[in-house]
């Protein structure tokens, strides 16, 4: 159990900050205000299942992927912190209420399916921040093809209680603006939105000193 508690903790305490489901909720409310609350469940739980896809892909098979293409870590986090960026910057610059075209998403149900992954899956969600971390914490820590069943397993409830954080706070954004009021909710949303942005920034240039420290 201590090993399984270890996994946990490792892999919980490392995405939850940068996840942050309380906050990204705000952000998703923004894109969602024209949808109905049943509608928002469904792309809540969406949003909540190709979030875990995409920790569970990144932790065991990310780097895989990355070499496969010729991609580095620092390329990643270059690229992943331009689109992060731009959609903080699209967020904090939104009008009043995010119902404008920046940020509103198609209603209808493919195009729901749709935007479930993008935007609000990647980048806003799990973006590219979150998938360099797992993959970090993949090729440093035991968890692939030679991990214990039990770090496995930690791991693998880290990233479900991370998904249902996700379910939980997206699901009930709209009674959390209706505990907190229309201003106070418009107010955190463009404070995480520029926290958004600053992520990004920091992600970009995270990856351009790694790039200029591997010259």
């Amino acid at each position: 159990m201590q090993q399984v508690l270890t996994s946990f903790l490792l892999v919980f305490g490392s995405l939850f900050p940068i996840v942050n489901p309380p906050g990204s909720a705000f952000m998703f409310l923004a894109h969602t205000r024209t949808i109905s609350h049943a509608q928002r469940a469904e792309l809540a739980f969406r949003v909540a299942a190709y979030a875990f896809l995409i920790v569970n892909g990144s932790l065991y098979v990310g780097s895989t992927v990355l070499t496969l293409f010729g991609v580095s870590i620092p390329a990643l986090r270059v690229g992943g912190g331009l689109v992060i960026a731009v959609a903080g910057w699209r967020l904090l610059n939104a009008k009043t209420g995010a119902t404008d075209r920046d940020t509103e998403i198609e209603t209808s149900p493919e195009g729901l399916k749709t935007a479930a992954f993008y935007p609000l899956t990647m980048p806003l969600t799990t973006g590219p921040g979150t998938i360099a971390v797992t993959i970090a914490l993949g090729t440093s820590q035991p968890f692939a093809a030679h991990a214990p069943s039990l770090a496995l397993l930690g791991a693998l409830l880290a990233a479900l209680a991370i998904s249902a954080l996700i379910y939980l706070c997206f699901r009930f954004a709209d009674r959390m603006e209706g505990l907190m009021g229309r201003a106070l909710t418009d107010a955190l949303m463009r404070l995480f939105a520029l926290l958004l942005l600053c992520i990004g920034v920091e992600i970009i240039w995270r990856g351009i000193a790694e790039m200029v420290h591997g010259l």
